[in-house]
């Protein structure tokens, strides 16, 4: 074995070590305060005094369901929205331009879509000021009436409840808006593989000719192959529902609030002793996400037994009308709260003096954006200094990673391809990789932090480069396999017939042909990095600020235009990022491509 082929070995080593060691060790120092050992705070003896003081407190219950509902909900709506919108659109011209669409929504921060929805949903909104507005016209001819206060006509405001709603309404919309591109995106990448491809294509005709509609056809054939290779990636977005905090901060009741935001209050009281009803209600959001994933598997075995019958009914058009209908519905939809979102964050942005029920803004002005770059000049840059430290060295491990399994024989002709993971990884590296993404935040991230300033109390850099590094580098190495372990070998097996070592190899072949998806991936992560607020406000205890952490910020207690230019900018940072990825390959590793721009610069000069 070469020291090239010992280095990538290593190397995978220390990936299942870099996911699996922060987690763990967080989750240690979440449980010993919970179960009241915390030397910090002269508490020596373990005792469940802790979790009996958390569930005496009012409305715990309520959290903790609430919590539970919005995240599975909000699951459950993206997830059959995203296989209706393929059952629908599948083999039709619709599916690429919905892929192409929903693409730059995948990297949209949890934060800046929520922020992006008061301005659209709020009783004051977007949405408010056109139903006012047409209300106020239908009034003048007599349709319809307008409020009357103290004798005069005047319009109100819609009393909806949305945002702070208490039954979490605004939280399962905000997290399904956000979840389905994701969702979509993964399921198309399964079947986007080209053996895969084929043999749905076989189905497709086949079934076709027995004369099954294509919605049919796609539950009865595609979906139960479809649905197990994308099961664990839904699984991470339900454990990620019931224990976000971004969303439910900003949309979510406030009396009581989601368990995840309760736990993020206790940690952050100024009342140390709160950090023992804080860890034991991290120990409670595991338990509730834990809850919320067996009912879903329980739901999986149910529908399971359900779909017998479904498969051998003969029936070849079941709900095709119907299945038609609800997915151009959530295309419009969903189109109308994009449209509607980019507009009024965008003239949010520019507006002047802007009264409710008006559409439009009386002025616009460049004060807001000039206020707010100047005010991120610091955390653009450590935003952007961050993402690039984690997202590069993320892309660097996976490749290493990966390259290990054509080493150790996990890339051979026999094993079972996936997506995400290949046969011979092995189940621990499988599990390792979804590990940071199937435990919540909440429950990991406040003990990580505690290890961290036990050991390593000055290096705040370093808190906060481990702490995105668990989330951004699952995320990077998935979307560089399903390249990786697709890559032709070929290529391989020339260079080695023509002497090459597996360096050479990996060095002049691999890496110009993957260039592209590894600046893929590295944009992904950058895309992730950009979006942590949780990890980062914990990490550094405010002390290093990011773009992230400044929008939410704003949003709780800033004006409306300088929130808006804080939520373009954390749009436009990831989609730059991914322009960059798109342009890039055509010029580096691509002679024809660096002598077209060149003949371009020429014809121009």
């Amino acid at each position: 074995m070469t020291l090239f082929q010992r280095l990538t070995l290593s190397v995978r080593a220390l990936l299942t070590l870099l996911l699996s060691l922060p987690v763990l060790a967080g989750l240690v120092g979440v449980v010993l305060p919970a179960f009241g050992y915390f030397p910090a705070l002269d508490a020596h003896h373990f005792t469940l005094s802790v979790f009996a003081q958390l569930f005496a407190i009012d409305g715990m219950g309520k959290m903790a369901l609430l919590s539970f509902f919005t995240g599975l909900l909000a699951t459950i709506i993206s997830v059959a929205s995203a296989f209706l919108l393929l059952a629908v659109f599948y083999r039709s011209s619709y599916l690429n331009k919905l892929q192409t669409w929903l693409s730059p929504l995948l990297v949209l921060p949890h934060a800046a879509a929520a922020i992006a929805l008061l301005f659209v949903l709020s009783p004051s909104g977007f949405f408010s000021s056109i139903v006012t507005n047409v209300s106020n016209i239908l009034s003048s001819i007599g349709l319809s009436e307008a409020t009357s206060v103290g004798g005069a006509s005047v319009l109100l405001p819609p009393t909806w409840a949305f945002p702070y709603d208490s039954y979490g309404i605004s939280i399962i919309i905000a997290l399904a808006l956000k979840e389905l591109p994701f969702v979509f995106l993964m399921a198309v990448s399964v079947m986007s593989q080209p053996h895969v491809k084929r043999k749905f294509d076989g189905y497709f005709n086949s079934a076709t000719a027995l004369g099954y509609s294509p919605v049919t056809l796609f539950f009865k054939v595609i979906f139960p192959i479809v649905y197990p290779q994308v099961r664990l990636p839904i699984l991470a977005v339900l454990a990620y529902a019931t224990a976000n905090v971004e969303i439910p901060l900003l949309l979510g009741p406030n009396n009581p609030p989601t368990l995840a935001v309760a736990v993020v209050q206790w940690f952050n009281h100024v009342d140390l002793s709160m950090r023992f009803q804080a860890s034991a209600a991290a120990l409670l959001q595991v338990a509730v996400t834990l809850a919320a994933i067996s009912v879903w598997i329980m739901g999986e075995k149910v529908a399971k037994h359900a779909q017998i019958r479904f498969y051998s009914n003969g029936r070849r058009h079941t709900g095709k009308t119907l299945s038609d209908i609800v997915a151009y519905g959530v295309v419009s939809l969903y189109t109308l709260l994009i449209v509607s979102i980019i507009i009024s964050t965008l003239l949010w942005s520019f507006a002047t003096f802007w009264q409710f029920p008006a559409v439009l803004p009386k002025g616009l002005t460049l004060l807001h954006w000039q206020t707010t770059l100047a005010a991120l000049a610091e955390p653009f840059n450590n935003t952007v200094l961050l993402a690039v430290l984690v997202s590069g060295f993320s892309v660097i491990v996976a490749t290493l990673a990966l390259e290990a399994e054509t080493f150790s024989g996990n890339n051979g002709p026999k094993s079972k391809p996936s997506p995400f993971f290949n046969g011979g990884a092995g189940a621990l590296l499988s599990l390792t990789l979804f590990l940071p993404l199937l435990v919540p935040g909440v429950a990991f991230l406040y003990g990580l932090v505690w290890f961290q300033l036990a050991y390593f109390n000055e290096a705040v850099w370093f808190h906060l480069f481990i702490s995105h590094l668990v989330y951004v580098l699952p995320y990077v190495f998935i979307s560089l396999a399903v390249a990786y372990r697709k890559f032709d070998p070929r290529y391989i097996q020339v260079a080695y017939g023509m002497g090459k070592s597996p360096w050479q190899v990996f060095l002049k072949i691999k890496l110009p042909l993957l260039f592209a998806p590894m600046l893929v991936a590295f944009a992904l992560g950058l895309a992730i990095s950009f979006s942590q607020y949780l990890p980062t406000l914990l990490s550094t205890g405010g002390r290093i600020a990011t773009v992230t952490t400044e929008a939410v910020a704003a949003a709780s207690g800033s004006s409306a235009r300088l929130t808006a230019v804080y939520v373009i900018v954390q749009m436009l940072m990831p989609l730059l990022g991914f322009v960059l990825a798109w342009w890039l390959p055509t010029i580096c590793f691509n002679p024809m491509g660096r002598y077209t721009l060149l003949q371009t610069r020429k014809s121009k000069l």
